[in-house]
Formats: C-alpha cells, sequence, structure tokens
C-alpha cells in the first residue's frame, strides 16, 4: 500500500493541496449538523432547522456545476476566490442573525447565500487528472485517496460541529465550519503549481457536461448512492432510539464509514483492466448486495458489524463512478462533470434523508433500512440499463 500512495506526495505541490482540501472539506461537513443544533436550540423547531439545512443543500447542488463551468473556463483560483469569500461574509451575517433573533426568513436567506460556495472534492480531482493523465494507475490511487480524504472528512466534521455548538453557544459550530471552510479552500486556492491550465477558449466544446453521453446516467446513478447514505444515517439514528441507545448511532454509523475508507484504501492498490462501466455495474450491485442483510438483522452490534461489511462497497462505487465521469467528458469540462457527479450524490443524500425520515414514522425504524436497499439496487440498475451506452461514449 505505501507504495502506491507515497508517490502521490512526492509530486510538487501535491501534499499541500490534498491537506488544503480536506481542511476544508472537514469543515463542509459540518455544515449541515451544525445548521440543525444551531435553529433547533435558538427555535426549538426541528421543522424549521430541517427546512434551511434543505434550502442550502438545493443551492449548493445548484451551484455545484455552474461554479464547475466557471472553473473549467478561467482557472480555479480566479472563478473560486470570490465565491469562497462571498460565502464566508454571508456565514458571519447567518451566524449573527440566529444570534440577534432575526426573523426565520433571514435565516432562510443567509444560509442559503452562504451555500454558493465551490466544491474541493471536484477540483482536487481536477488536479490529480492533470498532474497524473498520462499514469491512468496513479489516477487511480488519487482517486482512491480521495474518496479516503472525504470519508474522513465526513466523520470529523459533524462531531466537531455537534462538539462546538454544545460546549460553547449555539452558533459555535456553524461559524466554526465557515472559518474551517474558508480557511481550508483559500489555501487550496493559492497553491498553484498543481492547478490545471485552462483550456483555449477557441478549443472547447460547445454544450454541457451533462449533455455528454452517460453522464446524466451517472449522476442518476450516484443520486441513488447518495439515497443510500441518507437513509442509513436517519434509520440507524431512529433504530438505535427506538432501543433506548441513542448514541449507538455514531458507532452504526461510524462503522459504514471505517468499511468504506477502508476498502478505498484498498481499491486503490488494485489494477484494473477492462471496461470502467462494467465495473461501475458491478460496484454498485455489489453495493445492493451487501446493504440487503440488514433487512433481517435487529441487534444493534449486528447492524454494526453489517454496516461495516455494507460499507466496503460504497467507496469503489463512488471512486469508479467519478472515475467514469472523466472518461466521459473532455478535459475543458472535467470539473463541471464531476461537479454533475457530485451534485446528484448530494441531492440523493438530501431526499434520502427527508424520505427516510417520513417513513421512520409510517413503516418503523427498522422496517425503513427498505429504502436504502431499494435505492442501491436502483443505483444498480441505473447502471446496468445504461452500462453499454456508457461503455460506447468512453471508448469514443
Amino acid at each position: 500500500m505505501l507504495s502506491t500512495y507515497r508517490p502521490l506526495f512526492a509530486i510538487p505541490g501535491a501534499t499541500r493541496f490534498l491537506a488544503a482540501s480536506a481542511l476544508s472539506r472537514v469543515g463542509g461537513a459540518m455544515f449541515g449538523v451544525a445548521i440543525i443544533v444551531m435553529i433547533a436550540t435558538r427555535r426549538d423547531s426541528y421543522g424549521l432547522a430541517g427546512a434551511i439545512s434543505a434550502g442550502g443543500i438545493v443551492v449548493l447542488a445548484l451551484a455545484g456545476p455552474i461554479i464547475g463551468r466557471l472553473v473549467d473556463k478561467r482557472g480555479q483560483r480566479r472563478a473560486s476566490m470570490p465565491f469562497v469569500l462571498m460565502t464566508f461574509v454571508a456565514g458571519l451575517l447567518t451566524v449573527a442573525l440566529s444570534a440577534t433573533g432575526a426573523p426565520a426568513w433571514t435565516l432562510f436567506v443567509g444560509y442559503a447565500v452562504s451555500a454558493f460556495l465551490p466544491e474541493m472534492g471536484p477540483m482536487s480531482r481536477a488536479r490529480w487528472a492533470h498532474l497524473l493523465q498520462d499514469e491512468p494507475d496513479a489516477l487511480h490511487a488519487a482517486m482512491s485517496l480521495e474518496q479516503v480524504v472525504e470519508e474522513g472528512a465526513f466523520v470529523l466534521g459533524p462531531v466537531l460541529g455537534v462538539l462546538a455548538a454544545t460546549a460553547l453557544f449555539p452558533e459555535a459550530g456553524l461559524l466554526l465550519a465557515y472559518i474551517v471552510f474558508t480557511l481550508g479552500a483559500v489555501l487550496f486556492l493559492l497553491e498553484r503549481r498543481s492547478e490545471p491550465p485552462v483550456v483555449p477558449h477557441d478549443e472547447r466544446p460547445h454544450g454541457l457536461a451533462i449533455g455528454r453521453p452517460g453522464v446524466a446516467a451517472v449522476g442518476a446513478a450516484l443520486f441513488m448512492v447518495g439515497a443510500v447514505f441518507g437513509g442509513n444515517e436517519v434509520v440507524a439514528v431512529a433504530v438505535a432510539d427506538e432501543a433506548g441507545r441513542t448514541g449507538m448511532s455514531s458507532v452504526i454509523l461510524g462503522a459504514f464509514a471505517l468499511g468504506s475508507a477502508l476498502a478505498a484504501i484498498v481499491f486503490g492498490t488494485r489494477k484494473f483492466t477492462g471496461s470502467i462501466a462494467r465495473r461501475f455495474v458491478w460496484c454498485a450491485l455489489a453495493m445492493f448486495v451487501l446493504e440487503f442483510p440488514v433487512l433481517f438483522i435487529d441487534d444493534l452490534w449486528g447492524l454494526t458489524a453489517m454496516m461495516f461489511v455494507a460499507g466496503s462497497a460504497t467507496a469503489p462505487t463512488l471512486i469508479t463512478g467519478i472515475t467514469l465521469v472523466q472518461h466521459l467528458v473532455p478535459r475543458a469540462f472535467i470539473t463541471e462533470g464531476m461537479a454533475v457527479a457530485i451534485t446528484g450524490l448530494l441531492v440523493g443524500l438530501a431526499s434520502g434523508t427527508a424520505l427516510s425520515g417520513i417513513l421512520v414514522d409510517r413503516w418503523g425504524a427498522h422496517e425503513t433500512y427498505a429504502l436504502p436497499v431499494a435505492a442501491a439496487l436502483s443505483s444498480a440498475l441505473i447502471a446496468a440499463a445504461w452500462g453499454r451506452r456508457i461503455g460506447r461514449a468512453t471508448r469514443a
């Protein structure tokens, strides 16, 4: 494993931009839980907190491809820095509005504006794609390393957000999130040596990344993967709460994240041949097969063990899906294309979270595991249905 990953850190500037993007992604992972804790504590309304959080996710999903396209046209630093600074100011305003008891609609607006931010994941992956464009095995390892960073951020971020909000004051978690995200993003953008060059305007193809054959299909499949994540998060909390052991929810989700992170590390050391589109289908199918047994396990520790196993298929699915997008779009669309994929994932996560909450009330906690299981199967079916067409696009 060391022989696979060590050469990546020897690339000039790689350690700096990866560390900075990791810091920024930790801040980004804090936003969702921090806004919910802040609003629920100050306004005593989880409904209002969920609505404001959902509004932010919708804006983030819309902003991703738009900013990604600007990044491809103008460069990462030039296109992203104004948005980073704008969202930081809007974030500080949102914190102040909450602390002073401003009307609820002002929180909707402030948080929505602060969510119009660039996504570090696609930009960081675009740097690897540029640096390792002639080394497919090394690029595969780099994409796996990126997924490990994502998993770590989504484990560490929410913990820090809740800790700050509960130990200091309700707005502390969100304030820390904006500071950490902005600091990491600025450090990332100031590392210029690894920034991909901009394709000249007269050499850019026409159209949008999502219009390229197969890109929408990958985005739809990753939407279902996001629904798996969102469903698992809500159901884990509900199952643990129903058993009177609320703290076990973090153990169950931590096991899922740990399984995914370890799988990403191992997956990056493997060398693959053949169709990436076919590999994507098999990874998505494995995600369904490994998630399915949770329907029949009621014991919390048994669920923890099973979710660790289920998590081992999610990272390979995401890595393969995002790598596939890189083959489906021209180099001039690479950040926009990956932003489309990540947007599908985020919208799916938000949808899975919202729908699973409704189903828990109607069906019961454990029965709602049917949602992430069905989403995993849907992801595999979408990938399989479009597999041949995607495969032709990657060979074109």
